[in-house]
């Protein structure tokens, strides 16, 4: 091929260049394009082939013969190379080599050549019009075939065009002739416009490609948003539910085994209080990171949410679930280097292990949430197997807080008064209400059970506001100087609910507000909270009387009476049960004794279940006593029986006195 005709080629490709920016992914589909179709390439091998050798064979000319040939050989050629590169594609991962591409334009722009110099040899060595007629439609037909199949390269196809064209325009223009000009200008021209209309085909099948890429990038993008956290890169609650369910669904035998950790970090609501949540969110991060080395390829890691993540591992035992867990114990007690903060955390993780513990993926994801609620209650930083006692006691769980809401709906909750006695004058001053519930099908429930029950579900606010308004009706039917008292849980301190139900209960009932004593425990002590000490002092600012509760098991005891105001302090019942045969216990019950005359406030010896205990009561100093020596708990219609004979027997008492002091 002549210098100028190069130029042209060259020229062209970058005239007819495209545009359109491609990335890896649409350049390898282009590449794959050209092969796309074996059968198209072989048709045009054996159509251009004989074409070729009929010319040459009616021409009676060597150099013709063996154009024909090599035209029929490289056309083959390249038939058998696309059968070839789609066999290799099919075992082959990733992208096209590049190769191939090249490959493929240098067979085209060959076989493109060839069939132009046939044109020209036809128009230049014979003089056979028919032949002449031949050899530009062979050339004309294949330009117009190779514009559409090779539209994916641009420069494929206008090279092959011009390797066609050009020289069968120069064969026409040496011809001669007019007519064969006009062709031969025609034929130049068709050049540009099968360029052009490359061109055009190349932007809209480029266009397609890239759209469908976009779009099989952001399915890939959306669905990697489904199922990885977006935080810390391992999988998300989702994959972790989904990969469950096909663990079990594809398992083998029912007695394949899986183990699943449930994993919670302790106290990461402190970092997060403290620190801030982006100090929180970079320790989870380095906390994944971790999960993932201490698992060794044994499982898969999934943030739940929070702190909390799940460790799914198939195929493992029991004995090697304990391995795992004690090897997450290790490589997580290291010091975590965090926004400049050295940081020190442990966890808490529950084990339930597939098929003993669970039929299948969620219920085995429950048990190992109890495990984890087991290890946590024993004191965190450790790990917990599941045991199906765990599930029998969730169940009762469950049908308590039931009943419970029925209960309350209802009116099944009753309440009982336990006496409260003056150690001078034997006279009943305070009544306890305590909450009572007879179960419809378990019977009577112990407030021990169900109390921290309605606490943990919320049913404590409703179950107290009850409480308090019934107590205050009760008490109404008693004498002005006898007082009632109602246990407030700690939850219900800090919030604005229990001052409003307060002065409900008292406005509705008439009851003065300084016969209701409400009982607090120093649990609500243990949080420097302005906001408790703030509700207290205006309770007590509207005439209610506070006691302190449980007085000497909690932690603040005295800080305690030292930043707020009670009434009555309530001695613990576990100090007064010694004080016959433990000297310890008999010093501190006479220090709270002393302390309590110093401040001036009343005090209450809990738990008296023996004469001698009451006569050490007496002895000591305390002003008031409580327990089973002197009453139980009775209902309201018992209680007012109780209190007249009180009030009969206090009478004759008082009159034996002044009997005596007159004699």
């Amino acid at each position: 091929m002549s210098r100028p005709v190069r130029h042209l080629c060259a020229v062209l490709r970058a005239r007819f260049a495209p545009r359109t920016q491609q990335n890896a992914e649409v350049q390898d589909s282009l590449v794959k394009a050209l092969y796309a179709s074996p059968a198209s390439l072989l048709s045009g091998a054996i159509s251009g082939g004989s074409l070729s050798l009929v010319i040459a064979w009616q021409a009676h000319v060597l150099t013709m013969h063996i154009i024909a040939a090599l035209v029929l050989i490289v056309g083959i050629s390249r038939s058998i190379s696309a059968v070839y590169f789609q066999r290799a594609l099919a075992h082959q991962d990733g992208p096209a080599r590049p190769i191939w591409g090249i490959a493929y334009e240098m067979g085209a722009w060959i076989y493109a050549a060839l069939l132009g110099l046939q044109s020209l040899a036809t128009l230049t060595i014979s003089q056979n019009a028919t032949l002449h007629v031949l050899a530009v439609g062979m050339v004309a037909s294949y330009a117009g075939g190779i514009s559409g199949r090779n539209a994916g390269r641009v420069h494929v196809a206008v090279g092959q065009t011009c390797f066609t064209m050009l020289p069968t325009s120069i064969g026409l223009l040496i011809a001669g002739g007019v007519g064969y000009v006009v062709l031969g200008v025609l034929c130049f021209l068709m050049i540009f416009a099968m360029a052009e209309i490359t061109k055009t085909t190349h932007r809209i099948v480029l266009e397609a490609m890239q759209g469908k890429q976009e779009k099989s990038n952001l399915a890939i993008k959306f669905e990697r948003l489904a199922r990885y956290d977006s935080l810390t890169g391992v999988e998300n609650r989702m994959a972790m539910q989904m990969r469950l369910r096909d663990l079990f669904d594809n398992r083998i035998s029912d007695a394949d085994q899986t183990a699943v950790l449930w994993m919670d970090l302790d106290r990461f609501k402190e970092i997060n209080d403290t620190l801030g949540h982006i100090v929180g969110d970079q320790l989870l991060c380095q906390v994944a990171e971790r999960l993932t080395r201490a698992l060794d390829r044994r499982g898969h890691v999934a943030r739940f949410g929070g702190d909390e993540f799940v460790l799914i591992c198939p195929g493992v035992s029991r004995i090697q679930a304990e391995v795992i867990a004690g090897d997450i114990t290790r490589i997580l007690a290291g010091d975590f280097e965090v926004g400049g903060h050295h940081l020190t955390i442990s966890a808490s993780m529950g084990i339930a292990v597939a098929p003993e513990d669970g039929a299948d993926g969620d219920e085995l994801l429950q048990h190992a949430d109890l495990a984890l609620y087991k290890a946590k209650h024993a004191g965190r930083n450790r790990h917990a197997q599941f045991d199906w006692t765990m599930k029998e006691r969730q169940n009762r769980t469950y049908e308590l807080e039931t009943g419970l809401r029925s209960a309350l709906a209802n009116g099944e909750l009753q309440l009982h008064y336990q006496p409260i006695f003056d150690t001078e004058t034997g006279r009943i001053t305070i009544c306890e209400a305590l909450m009572r519930w007879q179960h419809p099908e378990l019977g009577w429930i112990s407030p021990a059970e169900f109390i921290p029950i309605a606490e943990s579900s919320a049913l404590i606010e409703p179950m107290t506001n009850w409480a308090l308004a019934q107590a205050c009706r009760d008490a109404m039917g008693w004498d002005e100087d006898i007082r009632v008292a109602v246990n407030i849980s700690p939850a219900l301190i800090k919030t604005d609910g229990l001052p409003r139900a307060v002065i409900s209960a008292l406005l509705q009932s008439g009851l003065k507000a300084r016969r209701l004593e409400l009982e607090v425990t120093e649990s609500i002590f243990l949080e420097d909270d302005r906001r408790t000490h703030l509700i207290l002092s205006e309770l007590r600012r509207i005439g209610l009387r506070l006691a302190l509760d449980d007085f000497g098991t909690g932690y603040s005891s005295l800080g305690a009476l030292r930043t707020h105001e009670f009434d009555t302090i309530k001695v613990d019942q576990s100090f007064m049960r010694g004080v016959g045969e433990n000297s310890r216990d008999r010093a501190i019950a006479q220090s709270v004794a002393y302390l309590a005359r110093a401040l001036e406030v009343e005090t209450v010896a809990e738990g008296i279940e023996t004469e001698e205990q009451l006569r050490y009561a007496r002895e000591t100093g305390f002003t008031n006593v409580q327990g089973f020596v002197l009453s139980r708990p009775v209902p309201i219609g018992e209680l007012q029986a109780l209190l007249n004979r009180n009030r009969a027997d206090v009478h004759d008492m008082a009159a034996l006195i002044r009997q005596r002091r007159l004699a």
